[in-house]
């Protein structure tokens, strides 16, 4: 009211005086919020991305750190980073060999081998690549197994 009072006549007097609605804020109000909407998806699409590395670099680790493998003897399945788990079981030892695949283990060729020592043993060996192909080199006889490496 500084420009009212100022220029008011000698005898003049305010009598009522107010100011606009808040209402007129609205075209700024929705811009903000739409604002506040987008940083929270931003901090959780972050969160989210963050979340995603980190298993993603659990999950590096544990694959670079895995080894499956079949020789002329045994079965050899190690697995670990700071701390170890080793399977080994010679394979004149294995009586039976399961493979379980899910729909999409068979679209993207993935696995769960169950390897059934004598004595009733079961060691499962998940998420496997091409499980097929390692039951095959389990359980083919060592002289007719074809080379690869």
């Amino acid at each position: 009211m500084l420009y009212v009072r100022r220029v008011l006549q000698p005898g003049e007097t305010i009598v009522y005086a107010t100011k606009l609605h808040w209402l007129i804020y609205i075209h700024a109000i929705w811009p903000a919020i739409a604002c506040l909407v987008l940083a929270v998806a931003a901090i959780a699409a972050a969160l989210f991305a963050l979340l995603a590395l980190w298993e993603a670099l659990r999950k590096f680790i544990r694959r670079a750190t895995t080894e499956l493998a079949v020789t002329d003897h045994r079965v050899i399945y190690k697995s670990g980073l700071l701390s170890r788990h080793t399977i080994e079981m010679n394979r004149d030892k294995v009586e039976s060999v399961d493979v379980d695949q899910s729909l999409l283990g068979r679209i993207f060729g993935y696995g769960t081998v169950v390897v059934r020592g004598t004595g009733g043993s079961l060691e499962p060996l998940r998420n496997i690549g091409d499980p097929l192909t390692f039951r095959t080199y389990i359980t083919a006889s060592p002289v007719a197994q074809p080379t690869r490496a």
